[in-house]
């Protein structure tokens, strides 16, 4: 890959692991490897731009993420126009992204990946002016992001028992969905817009998902009763849920699967928004294009 600068970006308060044993790692593989590299802390903000003169100054070759989907998120959006490859080494609740491309959960293993796997493009989307690189959703799942979000605790464990409280309480919303010229009405649980095929935690939910297909990935839990929404939802991860004519699935399936390189959502009854695992304010209408190859992803 010639020759690399690395800056290493940390969000110290990402997940539920401590991060003192995981820099040592990168020191000593680094050195080894004889690769020059830099350890930053991220910011509350979200806001890199302060880092795009350094990265043209200091010819860096690489920004590597240490954080869950958010840091990601963030990272990528403020950067991905300096043409920098991007490496993850997942510490966040979910991982999605990089559970997606394969990127190991094991630090070591990942710097290693880092230090010797190639870049390959990735696609992002954008939901109106919001930047997304793995996926978003309206509804039962945006509600889990933004009760998780306030709470103290985080990991899988907390994340879970959160999803568990707002299944007792869920109830589906109204969409109106458009692609192309054809639209129509639904009520769901929830809709996730997906370029990955993950929720994360190797949770599948757009088995036909790819990272860089061109197409997102458009998942759409109906209004069902309770008790059949678990095995619905089950069937759909193991990638079952076969993507007939969607005008027939609307009336007779619970779960809608389809792809398309660009939707509009009315959000009738604003359910509540999140972008790559992350609350954001709700609106009523979202019109939702892909990014074509938008960034670089080191990964297997």
């Amino acid at each position: 890959m010639g020759e690399r600068k690395i800056i290493y970006l940390v969000n110290p308060i990402s997940g539920i692991h401590k991060k003192d044993s995981l820099l040592k790692q990168i020191e000593t593989i680094s050195r080894k490897n004889d690769v020059p590299y830099e350890i930053l802390n991220t910011n509350a903000s979200g806001n890199y731009e302060f880092l795009k003169d350094k990265i043209q100054q200091e010819k860096i070759t690489d920004v590597i993420i240490i954080g869950g989907d958010g840091t990601v998120n963030q990272v990528i959006y403020s950067l991905h126009t300096t043409k920098v490859r991007f490496g993850i080494i997942p510490l966040g609740s979910g991982n999605g992204l990089a559970y997606a491309a394969g990127i190991p959960k094991k630090p070591e293993k990942a710097i290693e990946l880092i230090l010797s796997g190639n870049a390959k493009p990735v696609d992002a989307f954008i939901v109106n002016d919001q930047f997304s690189c793995m996926l978003s959703g309206l509804g039962f799942d945006a509600k889990v992001a933004h009760d998780f979000a306030n709470k103290t605790s985080r990991g899988l464990l907390s994340y879970t028992q959160q999803s568990l409280l707002n299944f007792f309480k869920a109830q589906p919303y109204q969409f109106e969905v458009r692609i192309n010229n054809f639209s129509f009405f639904t009520e769901a649980f929830f809709i996730s817009i997906a370029n990955s095929n993950q929720f994360g935690n190797n949770f599948t939910i757009a088995p036909q998902a790819s990272l860089n297909d061109g197409l997102l990935d458009v998942v759409i839990v109906q209004k069902m009763n309770k008790t059949r929404l678990p095995f619905a939802i089950l069937k759909q991860i193991r990638g079952n849920n076969k993507l007939q004519q969607l005008v027939e699935d609307i009336s007779k399936k619970t779960v809608l699967y389809f792809q398309t390189a660009a939707l509009t959502i009315k959000n009738l009854k604003f359910a509540p928004l999140h972008i790559d695992g992350e609350p954001r304010k709700t609106e009523n209408e979202f019109n939702i294009r892909i990014l074509r190859n938008c960034f670089e992803l080191i990964r297997p």
